[in-house]
C-alpha cells in the first residue's frame, strides 16, 4: 500500500461541534490521527465541554449531549498540549479548510494560546474528491449515461441531458439502500416525486435561500448569523430590532417575504 511522502507531520483531524457558525459554535469533541515522515501513527481523540448549551439537533447528529461533557475539560484546559500536538504539523481532513481548521484557529485565540499556521499545509480531502469527481452535468451524463453532451450549455441540451440523467438514476438506483448521517436507513430513490422531492430537499428550506428552514419538529430556525438555531418567532419576539435588519439588508426578496409571514402570523397569533 503506497504511503504518504511526508516532510513533517501531518495530522488529519475531525472536529464535532454545538454547530456549523464558525464565529460562535465550539468544539465538543475532537479526533487526531498524526502521522510522521517514518509511518508511525497516533491517534488521540478528546471530548471537550463547550461551556454552552450542545442544541438539540446537533446532539442528535454527533451523538454528544450536554450531560455527556459536563465533567470534560475546557478547550482552555487543553489548548497548550493540543498545540504541543499539532507542533509543526500540516493539518487535513474533510471539508477542513472551510469549517475544521477555521474552528480550531477560533477555539485556540478564545484560549489566547498562539497556533501559528504559518509554513503550514492544509490538505482538504473533499477538495480533492470535488474536483477530481466534477459534480457538473457533463460528468453526471458520462457517469450515469456513458454519453457526451452535445451542444453543452444550449440550454435544450443541458435540459435533455438532465432529463437522460433523471431517467438513468432511477433505473440505477430503484431497491438501492441508503443511510443517512444518523445512521437511519432506507430505499429514497423510487419512481415517486413525493419521495424523490424528499430525499432532494436536504434542508427543509423554508425560504428559496436556506436563510430560514424548518427544524425536525417543524418550527421555522434560522440558518445563518447569531441565531443559527432559534426559532425565528422567538428571535421577533426577543429582538424585534431583528426583523427591521433583515428587512433592509442585502437579503434574497423571498426570503423577506417569509420573514415578513411569519411576523404577520406571530401578531395575529398574539
Amino acid at each position: 500500500m503506497i504511503q504518504p511522502n511526508l516532510t513533517c507531520p501531518i495530522a488529519f483531524f475531525d472536529l464535532e461541534t454545538t454547530g456549523v457558525n464558525v464565529a460562535s459554535d465550539r468544539i465538543v469533541e475532537i479526533s487526531i490521527l498524526k502521522i510522521w515522515p517514518d509511518g508511525t501513527k497516533e491517534i488521540k481523540t478528546k471530548r471537550i465541554n463547550p461551556t454552552i448549551p450542545i442544541p438539540k439537533q446537533s446532539s442528535e447528529i454527533h451523538g454528544i449531549y450536554d450531560k455527556d461533557v459536563i465533567n470534560e475539560p475546557t478547550f482552555k484546559g487543553i489548548a497548550k498540549s493540543l498545540a504541543e500536538f499539532l507542533k509543526d504539523c500540516d493539518l487535513a481532513g474533510y471539508n477542513s479548510n472551510r469549517f475544521d481548521i477555521p474552528v480550531l484557529v477560533e477555539e485556540f485565540m478564545r484560549a489566547e494560546v498562539d497556533f501559528d499556521l504559518k509554513g503550514r499545509r492544509f490538505v482538504d480531502i473533499q477538495n480533492i474528491f470535488h474536483q477530481m469527481e466534477q459534480r457538473t452535468l457533463k460528468a453526471a451524463y458520462k457517469f450515469y449515461c456513458g454519453k457526451e453532451i452535445i451542444n453543452a450549455h444550449s440550454a435544450q441540451a443541458d435540459i435533455e441531458a438532465t432529463y437522460e440523467v433523471f431517467m438513468a438514476q432511477l433505473e440505477r438506483y430503484d431497491g438501492v439502500e441508503f443511510e443517512d448521517k444518523k445512521g437511519i436507513k432506507s430505499i429514497p430513490i423510487k419512481n415517486d416525486i413525493n419521495a424523490l422531492h424528499s430525499f432532494t430537499n436536504i434542508n427543509k428550506n423554508a425560504d428559496l435561500a436556506g436563510r430560514i428552514i424548518f427544524n425536525e419538529q417543524g418550527v421555522e430556525v434560522f440558518n445563518f448569523g447569531k441565531h443559527t438555531g432559534k426559532s425565528v418567532e422567538q428571535v421577533l419576539r426577543d429582538e424585534p430590532s431583528y426583523y427591521s435588519w433583515m428587512l433592509n439588508g442585502d437579503f434574497p426578496l423571498y426570503t423577506k417575504k417569509v420573514l415578513t409571514d411569519i411576523k404577520l402570523r406571530l401578531a395575529f397569533n398574539k
